[in-house]
């Protein structure tokens, strides 16, 4: 992962080093012309050239990290601060923002020896500008590195099935492992969020045959629950028929009404049904009352 190079010491124009600028060349202009002569007008300018280094501005979100021969003397800022030209100088500038970097780790092999691809996001900032420019050479791409090492510390100790079901957990402990690492150097973990989770395609498809086979085997067990209680409620209704033969008789007339109330409808009965029952008079008068709508409906057309 590339970070952007950002020269932090390079000059920085401000408008009251351009003013000290113009004021002096418009001083050593005048003076010439007043003399005649150019030594004077040219230590004139060298010595603007040279003051305007000294008055440095920082951003409200900037710290300025002061030298001073090279030997650390302070943070500047936010504002206007002023330094020594030729002997202090700002060796990088500090921003205290929430900083997001993005970071991945590809290929690694988690646990269960499963390869996948990890994107994911870090959420941070400097909390302390003097650590972060003293006790480490760039903070911004040692954070990137400590993100992605430690990515794949925790893609390694967990299980696929962890890394999918379990991100939030994941993303906490890789956020504290960061964290302590990137303390030492003033920097502070906000939050870490995992973006995508990208396994091989063969172990998809078998994943999603497996969670079909799942999902079938609960439909199946489903199914056998409820033939198991509708098999209790026939045996429960069986119980209650065979010590009442009355309302068994009604429910075959019931039956037979419902099979019977459309025009033209034919019904099979098991001959056993009809002993048992004593359906035969109930199926007679049935037939004999199908058999005179008919014919009414006959005799009409």
């Amino acid at each position: 992962m590339a970070d952007i190079a950002i020269p932090v010491n390079a000059p920085r124009l401000n408008v009251i080093s351009l003013a000290i600028f113009i004021v002096s060349v418009a001083a050593a202009v005048l003076v010439g012309v007043q003399t005649g002569t150019a030594i004077v007008p040219t230590v004139m300018i060298l010595a603007g050239l040279v003051l305007m280094q000294s008055p440095r501005v920082a951003q409200q979100w900037e710290r300025g990290v002061v030298l001073r021969l090279g030997r650390y003397v302070g943070l500047r800022g936010p504002g206007l601060f002023w330094v020594v030209p030729l002997v202090d100088s700002v060796s990088s500038w500090i921003d205290q923002r929430t900083i997001t970097t993005g970071f991945a780790a590809e290929q690694t092999l988690t646990s269960d020896t499963v390869p996948v691809n990890v994107d994911a996001v870090l959420f941070w900032m400097v909390h302390d500008a003097e650590k972060a420019a003293l006790e480490v050479q760039n903070y911004r791409t040692a954070i990137s590195w400590a993100a992605q090492t430690a990515l794949r510390d925790i893609i390694g100790r967990t299980a696929l099935t962890d890394l999918l079901r379990g991100r939030e957990r994941i993303e906490a402990d890789l956020q504290q492992l960061i964290d302590q690492r990137s303390t030492p150097w003033g920097v502070t973990v906000s939050a870490v969020e995992m973006r995508d989770v990208v396994i091989p395609v063969a172990l998809q498809d078998a994943m999603s045959r497996e969670a079909q086979a799942a999902r079938e085997k609960q439909a199946r067990i489903i199914l056998g629950q409820a033939e198991m209680e509708i098999a209790h409620s026939f045996s429960e209704a069986a119980k209650a028929y065979h010590d009442d033969p009355t309302a068994l008789h009604l429910r075959a007339m019931n039956m037979l009404y419902e099979g019977l109330k459309e025009k033209g409808a034919l019904m099979l009965i098991p001959s056993s049904a009809v002993e048992s029952m004593g359906m035969g008079g109930l199926l007679g008068a049935a037939a004999l009352r199908q058999q005179s709508l008919t014919g009414s409906g006959n005799d009409v057309k």
